[in-house]
């Protein structure tokens, strides 16, 4: 009951400040799962719970996407999220977990330290990034941050960037959550998590909503990489003490 508790708990955390940070949930709900769960498991009940988590955004962030957007990365993140869940068969669980968790301390440093830093705002780099994140995606399980950074380039209204970035996860989400249940990542023993994780994604989604309108755009940013961050050393360490 505590275990169901704390991983409950430290999911709606996820799911807050994935919606205030615009990047989604998985960013920090897949390296909190895995002490929670075995790492190809926590791949696949992520893309379930993620579905529910972008319908919610979608709906709560209605006033208006970017359809442009939505097609150039759209297309190419689901194209490579299939390759990148594919291929997430063939690499060991520890490995992937040691890739995401350096993933995000490179990123969230490099946003830390250069502030300034931007994507401009192209066709290609759209396209791109819609590759690249829809990739990292499908193998280590959560690609919204380089989503988030190129959605930023664009100068997008809050409720546009985060129904567009939703819009574009869903994609993603359906494609995975069907190449990861082929793959034997969806087991029977954890489908009770699912309705738990649907009340998350609605409830942490619409505080997240509520908290968007306290703060400001920098204290989102600087708040968000920092616990970026954090959840990615703590998972390295954690990763290397189990190999």
């Amino acid at each position: 009951m505590d275990y169901l508790l704390y991983f409950v708990l430290l999911a709606l955390i996820a799911e807050i400040i994935g919606t205030v940070g615009g990047f989604g949930s998985s960013l920090l709900f897949v390296p909190i799962a895995s002490y929670f769960m075995d790492f190809q498991s926590v791949l696949g009940i992520t893309a379930l719970f993620h579905l529910s988590s972008n319908i919610t955004k979608i709906y709560l962030f209605r006033e208006g996407f970017d359809k442009k957007l939505v097609m150039n990365m759209g297309i190419s993140a689901v194209f490579f999220v299939i390759i990148g869940a594919v291929l997430s068969k063939y690499f060991s669980p520890k490995i992937l977990e040691l890739a995401l968790a350096f993933f995000l301390i490179l990123l969230s440093l490099v946003f830390l330290l250069f502030k300034n830093l931007t994507v401009k705002p192209t066709f290609q780099n759209s396209v791109l990034g819609g590759a690249i994140s829809g990739f990292i995606a499908g193998l280590v399980g959560t690609g919204g941050a380089i989503r988030g950074v190129v959605l930023a380039s664009y100068n997008l209204k809050t409720s546009v960037f985060i129904a567009t970035s939703a819009i574009i996860d869903l994609g993603i989400d359906l494609s995975r959550s069907v190449v990861y249940t082929m793959n034997g990542f969806v087991h029977y023993d954890d489908l009770y998590l699912i309705p738990i994780l649907l009340m998350v994604s609605i409830v942490g989604s619409f505080i997240g909503k509520k908290i968007l309108n306290s703060l400001t755009e920098a204290q989102f940013k600087n708040i968000v990489l920092s616990l970026i961050l954090l959840t990615g050393t703590i998972t390295v360490f954690k990763s290397l003490g189990a190999i």
